[in-house]
């Protein structure tokens, strides 16, 4: 009697709490999908200032900003540190990407094992053109000279 409870209390009992701990995992999976794209859209506009600041003499000065403060600096000395974040950022980025394909396998065995199908969005779309094109039958438009 014993074990049964403690099997009881690792697997889900009922449809609510599988679904709960689905919608959870799907929840995780999109946290990390926006994280990937924020990382993205940050290494885009590293990219940008070192092609903007790279052909120009070492020597001139640039503004950085360091946490919240702009501080004045040489190119010489803000280059390289834009190169160095730009690849921790690449670094998070992958590392990242692992954790997101480790969740994807997590879900894919998570929806075989409790035989959890999802409708696609293909087939509500359909619906929902056929829907909208009834509607607008009903719309009478006159010719456009009078």
């Amino acid at each position: 009697m014993a074990s049964k409870a403690s099997v009881d209390s690792r697997e889900p009992v009922n449809e609510q709490a599988i679904a709960n701990i689905y919608a959870a995992m799907r929840s995780d999976i999109n946290q990390l999908y926006s994280k990937i794209t924020e990382l993205e859209i940050e290494i885009s506009e590293h990219s940008l200032v070192i092609g903007a600041i790279q052909p120009l003499d070492p020597s001139r000065r640039c503004y950085r900003m360091v946490g919240g403060v702009l501080v004045e600096r040489t190119i010489k000395e803000v280059l390289p540190a834009v190169q160095r974040n730009k690849e921790g950022l690449e670094e998070v980025i992958a590392r990242l990407n692992e954790a997101l394909e480790k969740k994807k396998k997590e879900i894919e065995e998570f929806e075989l094992k409790h035989k959890i199908k999802i409708r696609r969005a293909d087939s509500e779309a359909k619906d929902d053109s056929n829907h909208k094109e009834g509607s607008a039958q009903g719309v009478l438009v006159g010719p456009a000279n009078e």
